[in-house]
């Protein structure tokens, strides 16, 4: 009974041993889970604020990008109508030349003088061209290219041209009608015209009355002038420019001076149907 007793009681204390010895690491775990609940908790609460975050992130990103979409749509757009407008350009400025040189070929008297008509015709587009690159290729100022195309044929020292009128812009079409018209008028009159004399003077004025421009060349002081017996390319590209800009031609072979008149439409020189 005893031993049984004594080994119950053994058992008994055993136990309680064990318990005695386990129960302050239970009470430990027990009070040691509050501050890992604590810390749980707060890591969930941080996740949560990253999540939020991202998610504001993830929306200002996908914004950013349609707004980078739209821009680079634009641009997209903006690029093929440039590269439109130069193609647009480059055939026009490749018909002029190709008309230049097929005419003046066709109607020198030797290749010499062809050269040089060449060369004038194509310096005269290349002066336009600077004038209109100088305007990003929208407009020009009608004086600029009065002065620009007789600025190669005036003496700086004595002036031979006097230029007035009201300022008119010129659109990139008209610019070149009207330079390579001036450009031809100030060859025919240093060859033949007033300037071929030392006292010849020409006077190059405009005026606008609302609805039609008055542009009038007139020279001076030069040789007796003589109406020509057979029209040259030069006089046939003159009258063909001023109808290309839908306007009138007149020439006028005064025995004490040559002149031109142009009267054209503004709207041909200001729209953009003069492109």
């Amino acid at each position: 009974m005893s031993s049984k007793d004594g080994s119950g009681t053994g058992s008994i204390v055993i136990s309680e041993r064990r318990h005695a010895h386990n129960g302050p690491g239970l009470t430990d775990l027990t009070a040691n889970s509050t501050p890992q609940n604590e810390i749980l908790a707060a890591e969930n609460v941080s996740l949560r604020l990253l999540l939020a975050q991202a998610e504001v992130n993830a929306q200002a990103l996908l914004a950013q990008a349609g707004i980078e979409a739209k821009e680079r749509e634009a641009s997209d757009q903006l690029q093929k109508l440039i590269l439109e407008e130069l193609h647009h350009r480059i055939k026009n400025t490749l018909a002029t030349v190709s008309a230049i040189a097929t005419q003046s070929l066709r109607n020198a008297p030797s290749t010499d003088h062809a050269q040089h008509a060449i060369e004038s015709r194509l310096q005269a587009l290349g002066r336009a061209h600077d004038l209109l690159l100088q305007a990003r290729w929208t407009s020009a100022d009608l004086g600029k290219i009065v002065r620009s195309a007789t600025e190669a044929f005036d003496n700086p020292d004595s002036p031979r041209f006097s230029a007035h009128g009201p300022d008119v812009q010129i659109t990139s079409g008209a610019v070149i009608a009207i330079a390579i018209t001036l450009n031809e008028l100030c060859t025919n009159t240093t060859k033949f015209g007033a300037l071929s004399t030392p006292a010849g003077r020409v006077e190059i004025a405009w005026t606008a009355d609302g609805s039609r421009l008055h542009l009038s060349w007139s020279e001076k002081n030069g040789p007796m002038v003589h109406a020509p017996t057979k029209l040259s390319f030069g006089t046939r590209l003159i009258e063909t420019l001023g109808k290309q800009l839908k306007g009138e031609v007149q020439l006028t072979y005064a025995p004490d001076g040559f002149v031109y008149r142009l009267d054209v439409p503004l709207a041909s020189l200001t729209s953009a149907a003069a492109d």
